[in-house]
């Protein structure tokens, strides 16, 4: 069966200045100018703000329309348009589903002002979470007629932020109001004026008083110079900002100082002789873009590299759980990205059936992403080891932080020309500092050491991965 809606306006006088109760056999007025006409056969009808036919009872707010289903076949469908006043013309933009783990957020700021046009699905504020921003769409076109919540509120799911109206009215006349409002009372400066003549006229009377309190003044350079000159030099408070932490940055040490107070940390150091990465790069760079569209980088070689050490030693690749441990036989390698809102770490999924260029088509997507803060929670979720790259700022050696709940993490550092030994000749090479921070309640120095062992090998002679030797 299908059903078609009807709406018009109440003329009837039945239905105005009534709230909830029956007119007729299939007729409800659920508030004042509003009722629900219903044809036979049809008995449970639900009104919400979302428009959803279902359930036993009837539930709306205050609307000056008439609804009337009728019966057409045996499917239901209805279109509504969503509205929060008599005259249809005011929509609420509320916050958003943010994901099942996320329960809460910061409104972190208004990118439109009450006056401001704004289109259907434009971003008019965004919502700080945990472990990503996002942005509050707007559900209509129209103007934004105010404001309901502040930044620096945390909202929930469905939480009324701002109203729009989509045909402007009442905006233009609430403008001024609020500028005006803004704006300091001129009145304001006439009481410093009267506060300087009394101070003016009690000058003299101080002047009267101080002739005739000689002695403390004569007490003042005896006793505490030396304590005073002791005492440290603060710098001004004036000199000084106190900013409040973003959730995600808070987000950040909340999990790293978990880490450092969970795991066992160590971490072992190796370095890596770049000449062979750096020649198959430079050599078929161009026939790499050309065929594949995406450049052949640094970042893919020890991809690959760590997924062979993870699979010929697989406890790197396991955590702990409780009593347990949790052996994974799937490889997704995280890689951390610096973005300006903090540190944020996308995930490759099932990096171990992936080649050279699929692996540099993801980490592209994932880094863009997350620099321009589109990534999802989904695309950062999970991971089973993580490779971070400090050397993309010049970093020459650091010991990395695991990201739980993995055990270990692998820290890239910059390269280097420093001069070593090749054949009993002193020779320059570009060299590169490698660590691995591990979880010791789990991993063991020799693997450890193997495992760092087997990137140095297939970093400096990526032919191995060829032959799999």
């Amino acid at each position: 069966m299908i059903w078609g809606i009807v709406r018009r306006k109440i003329t009837s006088a039945q239905v105005i200045g009534q709230s909830v109760s029956k007119i007729g056999p299939r007729c409800h007025a659920t508030a004042q100018k509003e009722a629900i006409l219903t044809c036979r056969g049809f008995q449970r009808v639900q009104r919400s703000s979302y428009h959803i036919l279902s359930g036993n009872y009837v539930c709306s707010t205050p609307r000056s329309e008439v609804i009337e289903l009728i019966q057409k076949g045996s499917f239901i469908g209805s279109r509504s348009r969503l509205f929060s006043s008599d005259s249809g013309d005011l929509v609420d933009a509320v916050v958003p589903f943010m994901g099942e783990s996320i329960t809460d957020g910061t409104l972190a700021k208004f990118l439109k002002q009450p006056g401001d046009r704004v289109e259907i699905d434009e971003p008019i504020a965004q919502i700080e979470t945990d472990k990503v921003t996002i942005d509050v769409a707007s559900p209509q076109a129209g103007v934004i007629q105010k404001l309901i919540a502040k930044e620096g509120e945390t909202v929930e799911p469905g939480a009324k932020i701002a109203v729009i109206s989509k045909s402007g009215e009442g905006v233009a006349q609430a403008a001024p109001a609020e500028k005006a409002a803004a704006q300091p009372p001129p009145a304001e400066e006439k009481p410093s004026v009267e506060k300087q003549t009394p101070e003016s006229e009690a000058a003299p009377a101080v002047k009267d008083k101080t002739p005739s309190e000689p002695p403390p003044t004569a007490k003042k350079p005896t006793s505490p110079s030396k304590p005073m000159a002791s005492e440290p030099q603060l710098p001004p408070k004036d000199r000084e900002r106190r900013v409040p932490m973003t959730r995600l940055r808070k987000r950040v040490a909340t999990r790293l100082k978990d880490s450092q107070n969970t795991f066992a940390l160590l971490t072992t150091f190796n370095e890596v002789d770049m000449t062979n990465l750096m020649k198959l790069r430079s050599d078929y760079k161009d026939a790499f873009l050309e065929k594949h569209g995406v450049k052949l980088g640094l970042m893919s070689g020890f991809v690959k590299a760590a997924v062979s050490a993870l699979q010929h030693q697989p406890v790197v690749n396991a955590v702990i759980d409780g009593d347990d441990i949790i052996y994974r036989d799937y490889i997704d390698i995280s890689f951390a990205v610096g973005t300006k809102k903090g540190l944020v770490v996308p995930v490759i999924r099932n990096s171990e059936r992936m080649n050279f260029a699929e692996i540099e088509k993801e980490i592209s997507t994932l880094a863009k992403k997350a620099n321009d803060g589109s990534i999802s929670i989904d695309e950062m979720a999970g991971g089973t080891f993580t490779i971070s790259n400090g050397g993309v700022y010049g970093s020459l050696l650091s010991t990395p932080i695991i990201n739980p709940p993995q055990s270990a993490i692998l820290g890239m550092h910059s390269i280097v020309n420093r001069p070593m030994v090749v054949g009993g000749n002193v020779v320059p090479r570009p060299m590169m500092y490698i660590a691995l921070t591990y979880d010791h309640r789990l991993i063991d120095g020799r693997e450890a050491v193997f495992f760092l062992r087997r990137i140095k090998d297939i970093v400096e002679d990526p032919r191995r991965l060829l032959l799999d030797i």
